[in-house]
């Protein structure tokens, strides 16, 4: 029930944040996307290089056989599952490729995203508070020229940003390409 009500991003569409960070990756100005969010939106919007430090719903594994189901078959699952519990045809429990409370991080997906924020000589961080380790440290990695803070609230940390925006990064973005 939790997966379903509070993880599964159904109706959303990209908004012009994720369209924008499309955009600029397009043009050669942005190298990659490195997100927490599990939705898909920013690949949905365009961008091809995106780090998906808590995974995805979209990519569902069995535990048992490591078959891969797509989001709409393991729904099919769901909706059959007397328990509420997607099986694959193994009997195994099929998971999303999402990072739950205690787990750890992708290791390959962590690397990469080191060693894009570690190359950056801008980096741009936007629409989070900073407070959910180890994503949070990224910033660590940084020894680039320009950080840029775009975020409604303080964030959970210091970061050294060279401007901070009190916005909500869609405003800002939106009013980017007018």
């Amino acid at each position: 029930r939790f997966y379903r009500e509070k993880m599964l991003p159904l109706g959303f569409e990209p908004n012009v944040t994720h369209r924008v960070l499309a955009r600029l990756e397009q043009e050669g100005h942005l190298a990659a996307v490195v997100t927490q969010n599990i939705d898909d939106l920013h690949q949905r919007a365009g961008s091809r290089n995106v780090l998906e430090l808590h995974g995805s719903v979209y990519r569902n594994r069995c535990l048992h056989c490591g078959a891969f189901y797509s989001l709409d078959a393991l729904l099919k699952k769901l909706d059959s599952s007397p328990d509420g519990v997607p099986r694959c045809g193994c009997g195994g429990v099929i998971k999303p490729d999402v990072v739950l409370y205690g787990e750890g991080l992708d290791q390959a997906v962590l690397s990469a995203a080191i060693a894009h924020i570690s190359r950056a000589d801008l980096l741009i961080i936007g629409g989070t508070s900073l407070m959910v380790y180890p994503a949070a440290a990224l910033i660590d990695y940084f020894r680039g020229r320009h950080v840029v803070v775009i975020n409604l609230s303080d964030t959970g940390r210091e970061t050294g940003a060279d401007l901070t925006i009190r916005r909500s990064i869609d405003e800002v973005l939106s009013e980017a390409v007018d």
